[in-house]
């Protein structure tokens, strides 16, 4: 009884507070596909090729999967002075590392292999980190390393290649800001250009000052994927609205990932990563489609009054564009790791039909429940719905509604799970 109260109530507190839009529809005028969200594959740290992946997922009966495989993981720290020239990189397996359009002609091919199945591409980034400590001291530290953001529905090559995070290659789009900087070290290179043509002292002395000063002008590194770097300290919410704003621009929408992570501080090799829970994310950044409501770790987030209810109400009083809307995230690399499997995390789409197109609308209009369960034994939402005082169906998830009166909120559920009686 206990593990179905806890499976309900992951299923009620992402419908109740997702449900906002007028129509006169119910929930029997939506077909339910079942999907997952947050997979990776052989792409970036996954294990599972996106064939065998596809093929359990089918298996299971899920119809819609939203692969979120790392689009960069890169960090590098650099010597003072030069960071930008001479610098340690540590690469593994990413999306732009192998070549975005390699990524998205596999899942394209997957769709085409798989029509009963929806293939929905994506990433999960890492927009920004910073350091501190230093390799010498042993005490050196990338902070917020492991603030992710999934991006879903980015279908273009280029989406991915522009993606104004770190280390993600050369970039004209900032040179902007690195210019007074490069004008600067141009002056010193021009004067020691000069000296180079006279001779004796004022030679060698013209010589080494126009070496230095062009080494500080490639080291200002103007063609940069970012505007921010890893040297300068905390950008608090910057680097992120950036990346929610671009993905926005694109079509593309984007998630906070596990904003109450319990795994992001630790020690990985040499270094250590220092990400604390960042539930705050929720009301610094806007413009972002939704949540991670349901993952692996125990989340406050979603209880009443909290984070999300903040951020809804402020969308109520027209301090937000859009409203908030959570879902589950199965963090998924590879069966049976910390005893999850394929399937636990499952977020449910009501369509009107099974499109991609579909899809994509429900997840950026609410038109979703989240669930988190121990595979097959997963509760259906079978209604969710607020009526008004005569019995009228007013709206349901991801609806905004206006009624007067008392309205009634309708609420059905089952399971095959055993149990002895439902509260």
């Amino acid at each position: 009884m206990g593990k179905f109260r806890k499976i309900a109530m992951g299923i009620l507190i992402t419908v109740i507070a997702s449900c906002c839009g007028s129509t006169e529809a119910g929930c029997a005028d939506y077909q339910q596909v079942s999907g997952l969200i947050d997979l990776r594959t052989t792409f970036s740290d996954g294990s599972h090729d996106l064939q065998s992946l596809v093929e359990l997922a089918r298996k299971r009966g899920f119809g819609v999967l939203v692969i979120n495989d790392h689009d960069r993981m890169a960090m590098e720290y650099g010597v003072p002075l030069f960071r930008h020239i001479i610098k340690k990189r540590v690469e593994r397996n990413s999306i732009n590392k192998k070549g975005a359009a390699e990524y998205l002609s596999s899942i394209k091919e997957a769709g085409s292999a798989y029509p009963d199945m929806i293939i929905i591409p994506g990433s999960e980034t890492a927009p920004f980190y910073y350091w501190s400590g230093s390799f010498f001291k042993k005490n050196l530290t990338a902070h917020n390393h492991e603030k992710r953001i999934l991006t879903v529905g980015l279908e273009n090559e280029e989406d991915y290649r522009d993606l104004p995070i770190l280390h993600n290659g050369l970039s004209t789009r900032f040179i902007g800001k690195f210019m007074p900087a490069v004008l600067m070290f141009c002056i010193p290179l021009f004067l020691g250009l000069v000296l180079f043509r006279a001779k004796g002292w004022y030679r060698i002395a013209g010589g080494m000052i126009a070496g230095m000063s062009l080494l500080l002008v490639i080291n200002t590194s103007p063609f940069r994927s970012s505007p921010f770097d890893q040297y300068h300290g905390d950008q608090g919410i910057a680097p992120y609205q950036l990346l929610i704003d671009y993905v926005k621009g694109r079509g593309g929408l984007s998630f906070w990932n596990y904003p109450e992570t319990k795994s992001g501080i630790k020690k990985m090799g040499p270094i250590f990563v220092h990400t604390p829970p960042y539930p705050e994310a929720l009301m610094e950044s806007k413009g972002y489609t939704g949540f991670a409501a349901l993952y692996g770790d125990e989340i406050t987030v979603t209880e009443p009054g909290k984070t999300w209810d903040k951020v809804l109400r402020a969308y109520c009083k027209g301090e937000r564009d859009s409203p908030v809307w959570g879902i589950s995230t199965a963090d998924f690399h590879r069966e049976g790791e910390s005893g999850e499997k394929l399937g636990n995390f499952p977020t449910v789409f009501l369509v009107k039909n099974r499109a991609k197109e579909e899809i994509v609308r429900a997840l950026k209009n609410g038109k979703m429940y989240a669930c988190r369960g121990n595979y097959p034994l997963i509760a259906k939402l079978d209604e969710f719905s607020v009526r008004s005082s005569n019995g009228e169906v007013r709206g349901i998830s991801g609806d905004e509604v206006a009624v007067k009166g008392f309205p009634r909120i309708r609420i059905s559920l089952s399971s095959g799970i055993p149990t002895e009686r439902l509260v």
